[in-house]
């Protein structure tokens, strides 16, 4: 497809610029999601007995709070993303269709 419009928004530095930064951080949130994630699942596989040390005089163990915390995590880190996509990640797209459509 040869739309002039495509071409157009391609060239433009602050395309590039958006393309750059939501990769930078797609992959950074990416990462640390898989380390909390995997972590876990290691705690799971190599360190039973930490995971499954009582919280208290409770029948709750310490794997509880520490796999709600990797929810609470996934919860944070979307938030994080949704924040600088509603503002800076618009922003710029904005920017870039008004100049596109000139």
């Amino acid at each position: 497809m040869d739309d002039p419009v495509v071409a157009k928004i391609q060239r433009n530095p602050k395309y590039v610029e958006l393309r750059q930064k939501r990769n930078r951080i797609g992959v950074v949130l990416t990462v640390l999601m898989l380390l909390v994630y995997y972590g876990y699942i290691a705690l799971i596989a190599f360190d039973k007995a930490f995971l499954a040390q009582p919280i208290g005089a409770g029948v709750t163990t310490l794997g509880i709070p520490i796999g709600l915390g990797v929810i609470v995590f996934t919860i944070v880190i979307t938030g994080i993303y949704v924040r600088r996509a509603n503002s800076e990640f618009d922003a710029l797209t904005k920017d870039i269709l008004n100049e596109a459509s000139k």
